[in-house]
């Protein structure tokens, strides 16, 4: 199989937007330490091996961080933000904790933006806690159809919580649009 011509160029994220312990949000092994992964693919079920994920989320207690210094870890400052590329296999992770509720009654969740090939812009999504006594509670996903809903939520491995995210075709995550965000052309 050839490469169509978009795919003979770029992306190129892995040559200088990634940055040593960009995926540790906190050390792996620290107590309460879990492993956020999955992989990134394409409508075909095809690795996407050059995305670039980035998350941003609370604290364990729901705080939303506002600390400085995400892109210079200093192994014990929780900065609620992490980026990470995808290995040759489209797989990503990070060494995070569980956010917790930023509203009493509602579903934590990692907010997390991808960047790949073919894509004009980022796009954004949720990975909730997988816990559906509270789903009802969001708006979000009282927005999203039933059916699609299990596109927004993790699930648990015995490493911590798995996050695949599907670009395109009959499994493709729910994204969220932001007006705000929207080119010119848009």
């Amino acid at each position: 199989m050839s490469a169509a011509p978009g795919q003979t160029v770029g992306p190129f994220f892995h040559l200088g937007l990634p940055y040593e312990g960009g995926n540790d949000l906190v050390p792996p092994g620290r107590a309460g330490a879990i492993r956020l992964h999955g992989r990134v693919l394409d409508g075909d079920g095809v690795a996407v091996p050059d995305a670039m994920i980035e998350i941003w989320q609370a604290d364990p207690d729901g705080k939303v961080c506002r600390v400085p210094g995400s892109l210079r870890r200093d192994g014990w400052t929780f900065t609620g933000f992490g980026r990470a590329a995808t290995d040759a296999d489209g797989h990503y992770w990070f060494s995070t904790v569980e956010p917790g509720e930023t509203q009493p009654g509602r579903p934590p969740f990692f907010a997390v933006t991808v960047f790949a090939r073919g894509l004009l812009d980022r796009l954004f999504t949720r990975a909730y806690l997988p816990d559906p006594d509270v789903y009802g509670a969001d708006p979000l996903l009282g927005a999203v159809a039933p059916a699609r809903r299990h596109t927004l939520v993790a699930t648990r491995d015995e490493q911590g919580l798995v996050f695949d995210i599907h670009l395109q075709g009959p499994r493709e995550t729910v994204f969220l649009s932001f007006p705000k965000h929207r080119g010119v052309w848009a």
